[in-house]
């Protein structure tokens, strides 16, 4: 009876499974964007509510203008790559948040935050790609949907998400809401497992050059993280991520393979 069991389950995920752009790998889908972008919205317009907005011009220009650089790029990509589903019902949405919180996030249809307290460690339009490539890259993986899922299968036994949400609304809200960090002090999603932050880092690297930024700018930016985290407790968003000195390696290795990519910025 077990091995029964074991074979519908495995058959069941095998046909609720997607592909991650740009580096392939099969991930667990029960939910699609359709479900999951109203909920996403919905949480990231609570966040906005609750906060003030930075009245740092340079700083909320930066950020919206790297942002769409990056946005405008991934798009490219994904239509090149007749991917476009994995975009459909995005509402891209780049705002700065006034708190010193070392922090930046991504949520589903590619709405983000970056806190004032990350902006000097970024210094300037390239050190924000760096940040932005990454968090953007969570939200095109699907990392956050990946995670729902897998919660969804062991705890609500993979049903849909529609029968989940009428059955076991709490729950299922739940369930979201641990995956995405919402109601969480800062909002900010909660750590992604090594592999998400891998595969987010060498996606992040991949958009950062298709959008004009030279990758080579990403380890200079964790050396800066790294820096700051000497002898103090380290900043939110250096606490969701591997060790910085595992992650510049990784990423210097990663850079060739990223510079193929790299279309240097032509101004309009």
């Amino acid at each position: 009876m077990k091995r029964i069991f074991l074979l519908v389950a495995l058959v069941f995920v095998s046909y609720r499974c997607a592909v991650v752009p740009v580096t392939g790998r099969k991930q667990l889908s029960l939910i699609s964007n359709e479900q999951i972008l109203p909920m996403s919205f919905q949480s990231y317009r609570a966040v906005l509510d609750t906060s003030k907005l930075s009245n740092n011009k340079v700083w909320t220009s930066r950020v919206k203008r790297v942002g769409n650089r990056i946005k405008d790029a991934v798009e490219q990509y994904m239509f090149e790559h007749n991917l476009q589903s994995y975009l459909k019902g995005y509402k891209w949405e780049f705002n700065l948040i006034d708190a010193d919180i070392v922090n930046a996030w991504c949520m589903p249809g590619g709405k983000v935050v970056f806190y004032t307290g990350i902006m000097p460690v970024c210094g300037d339009d390239t050190g924000v790609a760096v940040v932005m490539g990454h968090e953007i890259a969570h939200a095109i993986a699907n990392h956050g949907r990946e995670r729902m899922s897998q919660q969804m299968l062991q705890e609500l036994g993979g049903v849909a998400l529609d029968v989940a949400l009428a059955n076991k609304p709490e729950e299922t809200r739940l369930i979201f809401e641990t995956a995405y960090g919402i109601g969480s002090t800062y909002g900010a999603i909660l750590p992604y497992s090594r592999l998400h932050e891998l595969e987010a880092d060498k996606m992040g690297l991949i958009f950062m050059a298709m959008a004009g930024y030279d990758p080579h700018a990403a380890p200079e930016f964790w050396k800066r993280m790294e820096k700051m985290n000497s002898g103090q407790a380290p900043p939110e968003f250096l606490s969701t991520h591997p060790a910085p000195e595992h992650r510049i390696a990784e990423l210097e290795a990663m850079i060739p393979e990223a510079m193929k990519y790299f279309r240097p910025h032509q101004e309009k």
